[in-house]
């Protein structure tokens, strides 16, 4: 299991009320507890039958509360799904936008994956692009502020 998807993992067990969550694979075997607030994940990985691989523990940074900022003011896109939040089509590739950007309704604002599925989030208002609130690469919530368009 890719480095990637084991924090995506991680992020989404920290922050919902899920307190445990095990995942199998060909690759091995994930389970994450989260206790007192963090989530650790314990990594298991497959090993042949001659030869018994021990259970790594990896440990994480404790998760810092969220700064409480102000409510966008404007149109505020969300989130429709969970998944990872790109904000060009590839890592070489120009952004679809930028602060100041203008666009109609229908325009692609971003990408998010899900479940190795590339979906395009395109705009509902026409307007002019004056928030970003995601980094590129960051996990994202159903429901998640996205952009701000005015």
């Amino acid at each position: 299991m890719d480095l990637r998807k084991l924090k995506t993992l991680i992020d989404l067990v920290s922050d919902s009320n899920v307190s445990e969550l095990e995942i199998t694979e060909a690759e091995g075997k994930v389970r994450i507890v989260k206790s007192m607030g963090v989530a650790a994940p314990v990594v298991m990985q497959s090993a042949p039958p001659a030869a018994a691989a021990p259970a790594v523990a990896a440990a994480v940074a404790p998760v810092e509360a969220p700064v409480v900022a102000a409510a966008p003011v404007g149109h505020v896109v969300k989130s429709p799904m969970v998944g990872t939040f790109y904000r060009s089509s590839s890592p070489g590739s120009a952004p679809f936008i930028q602060i100041g950007s203008v666009v109609k309704e229908g325009d692609t604002l971003c990408i998010i994956e899900a479940m190795k599925i590339l979906n395009e989030i395109e705009s509902d208002k026409s307007g002019t692009v004056t928030q970003i609130l995601c980094e590129n690469g960051q996990a994202v919530e159903y429901g998640q502020p996205l952009f701000v368009v005015e």
